[in-house]
């Protein structure tokens, strides 16, 4: 495996308690591989991967648990802005965020952005600098690149400033870019071709990337696993045409029927999740998707929270349902 994170755990500590953001997750990524972590907003997706990367703003967020073994060494034993962990930064490890335009700085030039990359982590010089960034900025796709250096972000359009961010994760020849909601208020042509643009990177370039995300669509079309995330644990995953097929867990179960397909009867109405997720300061001892659950029994009242068992191979799901009930509800 390139990155295997182990019971990972991240807090917040607030006013009102502690928020238990991340509450013990595992997952694994191998090379050249693309992953889904997947989940409806608050659910720890992002927050797991930044705590990876040792970028929870503390305070008030700590992480108080868990390994992130990448390459060999456990990411979370090196000091936060030790020279050891801002060398797997950039170099190593790239994270294109959310929105673009809260993530480069207003004031300096596209240029200034990716050259202090590529100067800092392959030592060029000024010249090789920002020559090697007008060939990223054509390669994600920007027309008249070497003039394109000396604009400003907001001289950019919202999918161009994402495309510059590709670039930078990109740089420095990364073994793996994590890509929190790369596509978030974008138009779903640009959506499109912003992650052809990813797979290509991952395709051409030897490269593996962390999709994060609440679009199931996007995972379905390019992630060979799926991770579900939900109250801050993983609940299931396994490989993407498995899970899609027959998924266990009934919160997985909510989030196909709740998106639209392609090949769905006409007429067929959208079943949505009821209610909301649980508070993360006051986290219950049972299964946390209890109150949301159209298909809960006895069982599930009274037990601590069930933790991942294999169900086939390489499925794994924290249900204590009986696996044919849940075969039967999909069906």
């Amino acid at each position: 495996m390139l990155l295997s994170v182990q019971d990972l755990k991240t807090e917040f500590r607030t006013s009102h308690g502690v928020v238990k953001a991340v509450n013990g997750v595992s997952l694994e990524i191998g090379e050249r591989e693309i992953v889904g972590l997947v989940g409806e907003s608050g659910c720890g997706k992002s927050v797991t991967m930044l705590s990876v990367m040792q970028l929870v703003a503390s305070p008030p967020g700590k992480i108080v648990g868990g390994k992130a073994f990448f390459e060999g060494t456990d990411l979370l034993s090196l000091k936060r802005n030790s020279r050891e962990m801002r060398a797997v930064r950039g170099a190593k490890i790239a994270m294109i965020f959310q929105e673009p335009m809260t993530s480069l700085n207003p004031t300096l030039t596209i240029g200034r952005h990716l050259t202090e990359m590529l100067r800092l982590h392959l030592q060029m010089n000024k010249q090789a600098a920002r020559r090697r960034a007008a060939e990223l900025l054509k390669q994600v796709g920007i027309a008249d690149a070497a003039k394109r250096l000396d604009d400003y972000p907001h001289q950019f359009s919202g999918g161009m400033r994402q495309r510059v961010m590709i670039a930078l994760a990109i740089s420095c020849h990364p073994k793996l870019i994590i890509a929190d909601e790369p596509t978030t208020a974008l138009d779903v042509t640009t959506q499109a071709q912003l992650l052809d643009l990813m797979q290509d990177m991952v395709d051409e370039l030897g490269m593996s990337l962390i999709l994060v995300t609440h679009n199931l669509g996007v995972v379905a079309r390019y992630a060979h696993r799926i991770y579900v995330m939900y109250a801050g644990r993983v609940i299931e995953h396994g490989a993407a045409e498995r899970l899609f097929d027959d998924p266990r867990h009934p919160y997985t179960i909510g989030l196909l029927q709740s998106v639209p397909r392609l090949d769905d009867e006409v007429g067929r109405k959208l079943i949505p999740i009821v209610g909301l997720p649980p508070h993360l300061i006051d986290m219950p001892p049972t299964c946390a998707f209890l109150p949301r659950c159209p298909f809960s029994g006895e069982r599930c009242g009274i037990e601590a929270s069930p933790s991942l068992g294999d169900i086939a191979e390489d499925h794994f799901v924290a249900c204590h349902l009986d696996l044919s009930e849940v075969r039967h509800a999909v069906s």
